[in-house]
């Protein structure tokens, strides 16, 4: 009966300390970023940001719609915070590394910039989409554009039918942080 009770506890241990990942997630990145020093943070609700051409598509219409908000993060790269911006670019690489949560979507390289597109949902109804970039120029940052059921293609079509309204509260708003 001893042995059994050993083998059962060991087998216990075995299994608590093998099931407590220490995965850092995209969440819990945005969340441990928002009021770090040197970050922008922000939280915007689609309606403000994006509208839609009077001649546009009800698709198009309904793809703003099916979209909920648009979280980022950045840190500017400066003389000073190389190191720091050195540890977040691997941290957001590790993210996504190796990760079945997010897909690949596409990558590309524009203005010293690498930015990488990431979804996950399946392929016809799109829960978010990441797009997470770095430069030496510029820092690195992500952006998760957070919706429900959204379709590939009808985002396509959304992004060269909108535009970006400058006099949003909430885009100048973000803009200030960026302007400091």
């Amino acid at each position: 009966m001893k042995n059994i009770t050993k083998i059962l506890s060991i087998l216990t241990l075995v299994l608590m300390i093998t099931s407590c990942k220490n995965e850092k997630s995209l969440q819990s990145y945005l969340v441990d970023t928002s009021g770090k020093e040197g970050f922008y943070t922000g939280d915007l609700p689609v309606s403000s940001v994006l509208s839609a051409k009077a001649d546009v598509s009800e698709e198009v219409k309904k793809t703003i719609k099916s979209i909920k908000k648009i979280n980022v993060a950045f840190l500017p790269k400066t003389a000073e915070n190389t190191a720091v911006y050195e540890l977040e670019k691997a941290k957001l690489k590790n993210i996504f590394a190796d990760n079945n949560t997010y897909k690949s979507l596409m990558s590309m390289k524009a203005k010293g910039m690498n930015v990488k597109v990431f979804y996950s949902g399946d392929t016809d109804a799109i829960d978010e989409v990441i797009a997470f970039g770095y430069g030496d120029e510029a820092g690195v940052g992500v952006a998760r554009l957070l919706g429900e059921n959204m379709n590939p293609a009808q985002i396509i079509q959304m992004l060269n039918n909108v535009d970006v309204d400058g006099d949003s509260a909430s885009l100048k708003q973000l803009s200030k942080m960026f302007n400091k």
